[in-house]
């Protein structure tokens, strides 16, 4: 295939490649090249390729059906602003050392991926331990329904052992223990409030 021709074609789905990265492919399969000249011919003259517009739309019409999936599955997953606290252990229940990245929650499965915000600052944590206590999540305006090792707090925050209202968006569930189904909060770390 011709360098020009695969540019256009890459500029033309440059939008759904981000998304996908198969759009670019798709389409390059959608560009049906001509026969070889008989004779040399010069740069001028040479066939150029025939772009197969319905093939170019199938391709990006998967690629948006594929973007507007992933869109939803987020969208799905719980979100909201809450309290968060630090802590600061040598063990956690999953059994694995602490680390930047711990989270801890009553509420979400061991293993749960989430990302906490903070005045703009963002990072990624694992829940990998339970907590807080009942009662230090219901002693909050808003429930505290996660805990931030203390590395991490200090990060988001400038101070490692704090407790500051966060959003939280969990990204994928865990496959681990759950501490409680229900509680103070519980609705709130499910996105029901």
């Amino acid at each position: 295939m011709h360098k020009r021709a695969r540019q256009a074609v890459t500029a033309a789905l440059a939008g759904t490649t981000l998304l996908l990265g198969t759009a670019t492919t798709a389409a390059q399969a959608a560009v049906t090249p001509q026969a070889p000249p008989t004779a040399p011919l010069s740069p001028a003259d040479a066939p150029r390729p025939v772009l197969d517009p319905v093939a170019i739309g199938a391709a990006l019409n998967a690629a948006l059906r594929a973007a507007a999936a992933d869109a939803k599955r987020i969208a799905a997953l719980p979100s909201g602003k809450a309290t968060a606290t630090s802590f600061w252990d040598a063990s956690t229940a999953s059994g694995k050392r602490m680390r930047y990245a711990t989270l801890a929650s009553p509420y979400w499965p061991l293993g749960t991926k989430v990302k906490i915000t903070y005045r703009g600052k963002s990072a990624v944590g694992v829940v990998e331990d339970f907590g807080p206590a009942e009662w230090a999540v219901a002693q909050h305006d808003i429930p505290a329904i996660v805990d931030l090792s203390e590395k991490m707090m200090a990060d988001l925050t400038g101070v490692a052992s704090n407790t500051v209202h966060v959003r939280f968006q969990v990204l994928k569930w865990g496959k681990g223990r759950v501490y409680r189904h229900s509680g103070t909060g519980y609705d709130l770390a499910m996105g029901r409030s």
